[in-house]
């Protein structure tokens, strides 16, 4: 067991929105971690180089996904010399 708290939701368009959310924090998430990795440089720099603490580039690292924000994943995601575009298509019917 991870010690995260697990999250219920109230609705099925709760589940459905949370679902879109965490997929999206996700892959913004593997993709700093990609870059970061690419660096080759210690954590202690990393964090420097995107502006935050050493603490909070592990949580990144480790995937702790319930500790970011989608705000502040596209944030690190920009420090990290990523470029983020969103793309919004209807379901197939």
């Amino acid at each position: 067991m991870t010690g995260e708290p697990v999250q219920t939701s109230t609705s099925v368009w709760d589940a459905l929105e949370e679902g879109a959310d965490v997929r999206l924090r996700s892959e913004l998430m593997m993709a700093v971690r990609g870059a970061v990795e690419g660096w080759k440089l210690t954590q202690a720099k990393s964090a420097k180089r995107l502006g935050v603490t050493q603490p909070r580039l592990n949580d990144l690292l480790r995937g702790r996904i319930s500790r970011f924000s989608l705000d502040s994943l596209v944030g690190l995601a920009e420090r990290a010399g990523l470029v983020v575009h969103m793309e919004i298509t209807r379901e197939a019917a």
